[in-house]
């Protein structure tokens, strides 16, 4: 699926290309499953940094099995399965990719749920436990509690013992309840004050995933000495925007008195893959467990991409879109 013109998904057209062979540190991998999510808008618009210039082909997040190794590449074998956050290149039936993106996927986890946590548990898993470093007994409010990195949130935070409250609309706050957290209806009331009739000082730690005018409401929702992480924001149209945004987090919020944090999935993992290449296996693992569950929404086959998109732009999904393959 090769995204032709900037701007929305009705640009992206199905093309026939040549298969390419892996060079050398390279593998070329059957895609199985591609996950779907917010980011994939800022790809299709021209808009996102870190994806080449349109044409492109989009897709985040796959899980497949190695077709063929290029020369020099070690730990791989023919058929095994892996996953990677490959940013773009996934709506396709075939990626060619350096092998050190990729990561072997547990026998116990499907091709399904290992393209559906890469994204959004593994941002969850680093806001939580490597930007804020949550301890049990804490508390915490997830905004777009609802959606793909929402849910993977509130399951992250119950397992490590925090006290959570999630944001979303009255439709979906049936799904807040059953991961564990206290819903809030942010039409009923601003979140600040929603929280604020529960916690008086505020919560120890804001998970925002919207930005805007919200980090305002954040901040205040926060407790004095508490953090506010931001993130999602390059999905965000306008520089005026994005530099208000950031503005706020990292410069109001410690005028307020509370800490102001960036996350980034692929900033810190151009930075330092590292941390991802630790994090996601333990995600694995707790899938593996059952000790989370991605909530896949809907799948669609591969080549309707552009399909599965115009319905993540609804805003009606509650979880996760996957496309798989036949």
């Amino acid at each position: 699926m090769v995204q032709r013109k900037a701007g929305g998904a009705e640009f992206l057209q199905c093309v026939e290309l040549p298969i390419a062979e892996p060079g050398p540190g390279q593998l070329r991998v059957r895609v199985r499953a591609a996950g779907i999510g917010s980011t994939d808008f800022s790809v299709l618009a021209g808009r996102y940094a870190y994806a080449p210039p349109i044409p492109l082909v989009p897709g985040y997040e796959i899980a497949g099995s190695v077709e063929a190794i290029g020369a020099g590449v070690k730990g791989f074998s023919l058929g095994q399965r892996v996953a990677a956050l490959t940013v773009f290149g996934g709506f396709g039936e075939m990626l060619v990719r350096e092998a050190e993106h990729f990561l072997r996927v547990p026998d116990e986890v499907s091709d399904v749920d290992a393209a559906a946590v890469i994204l959004n548990y593994v941002t969850a898993w680093q806001m939580i436990h490597r930007v804020a470093q949550v301890r049990p007994g804490q508390s915490a409010l997830v905004t777009g509690a609802a959606g793909g990195v929402g849910t993977a949130a509130l399951q992250l935070l119950q397992l490590a013992g925090v006290k959570t409250y999630g944001a979303a609309s009255a439709q979906k706050q049936g799904t807040v309840r059953r991961l564990g957290a206290t819903p809030l209806d942010y039409h009923a009331a601003p979140i600040d004050r929603l929280i604020r009739a529960l916690e008086r000082q505020g919560v120890d730690y804001v998970f925002d995933a919207v930005g805007g005018a919200n980090i305002g409401l954040c901040i205040s929702a926060a407790r004095r000495g508490g953090m506010v992480v931001g993130y999602g924001f390059m999905a965000v149209a306008g520089r005026f925007a994005t530099a208000k945004m950031f503005f706020n987090l990292l410069i109001g919020a410690p005028l307020r008195g509370r800490r102001g944090r960036f996350y980034g999935i692929t900033l810190l993992y151009r930075k330092n893959p590292q941390p991802l290449r630790e994090d996601l296996p333990k995600i694995f693992a707790l899938l593996a467990a059952k000790k989370i569950d991605p909530l896949v929404a809907v799948t669609f086959p591969l080549l309707a991409a552009r399909q599965a998109l115009e319905l993540l732009a609804t805003g009606s999904v509650e979880g996760k879109i996957v496309l798989t393959s036949a």
